[in-house]
């Protein structure tokens, strides 16, 4: 019995097929990061040469006076300001939202449905809408101009999507290890140390990586609630560089490049187990 082997596709036309989608992933990383190279650029040049060369050509010469300008700033203090109540922030985020997606997720009580969805409800919330309230309150307590004055709203308005992601991450953590847990006498705060918060590590990492760029780059609560450069985030540190009739627009170039170095880092190291998290949460066993 003769058997008819069906031609396998030749290496050249395997890699033909090949071609366009490179081309598409080039094309996409010239679109985003034309935009950062630019920056950087006009970061490099002096004053004069940024109004008399276009955007796009390369420095004359390289001016680095514009970052040790603003090295020798304030902006040291901004930085530490940012990274102080971006830590705070996530760190509660994560342990207040991984609390409450625990008790959605795995602790039956009659309002669970009910307060899931008033979770959910909170998404849709304008941020500006609470600017006034949550100014005046801040103004009643006290934490005016400071850095705790931040904290508390981040933190809020962090954990509507947070407690949305988590809860549905640990919906997939199979029930028989919070049985096992119980019958071992693990009442449900061991249950939720002892086996959920460990195995949530990619949806807490998803949910921490998420919130830490959203916040790092916050400005409406930073520029409302905080009014000295002692106590104002990075994003406010381009005001510094700027005066009532002119700009130095290199300089303001450099702040922008160095607020967003920390988050480029951070994302390079951090993109595999951010999406890796929202698959997992997302896919259903």
């Amino acid at each position: 019995m003769n058997v008819q082997r069906v031609p396998r596709p030749s290496r050249f036309w395997a890699t033909v097929r090949r071609v366009p989608g490179a081309l598409l992933t080039l094309i996409w990383l010239l679109v985003t990061a034309l935009p950062f190279l630019i920056m950087v650029l006009l970061s490099l040049k002096s004053q004069a040469d940024t109004y008399s060369t276009p955007a796009w050509a390369w420095p004359r010469t390289l001016d680095w006076s514009h970052y040790a300008a603003v090295l020798h700033g304030p902006f040291l203090g901004y930085l530490w300001n940012s990274v102080f109540v971006v830590a705070v922030s996530v760190a509660l985020t994560l342990f207040l939202s991984s609390l409450a997606a625990f008790a959605l997720a795995r602790l039956p009580f009659r309002l669970n449905g009910l307060l899931f969805g008033l979770v959910v409800a909170c998404l849709i919330v304008p941020v500006h809408v609470t600017l006034i309230p949550i100014y005046l309150m801040t103004r009643a307590a006290h934490l005016y101009d400071t850095a705790f004055a931040l904290i508390g709203p981040y933190v809020a308005f962090s954990l509507p999507i947070s407690i949305f992601i988590l809860t549905e991450f640990m919906r997939q953590i199979p029930r028989e290890l919070q049985e096992a847990a119980q019958i071992d006498g693990c009442g449900p705060f061991a249950t939720y140390a002892r086996i959920f918060f460990p195995l949530a590590r990619p949806g807490l990492v998803t949910v921490g990586i998420y919130n830490g760029i959203n916040l790092w780059n916050e400005f409406i609560f930073a520029y409302v609630l905080t009014s000295t450069p002692g106590h104002r985030t990075l994003p406010l540190a381009i005001f510094d560089f700027q005066g009532q009739y002119s700009s130095d627009i290199p300089a303001v170039l450099a702040v922008v490049t160095l607020t967003a170095l920390p988050l480029i880092v951070v994302y390079i190291f951090g993109q595999e187990r951010m999406v890796s998290g929202l698959m997992a949460g997302a896919i259903k066993g």
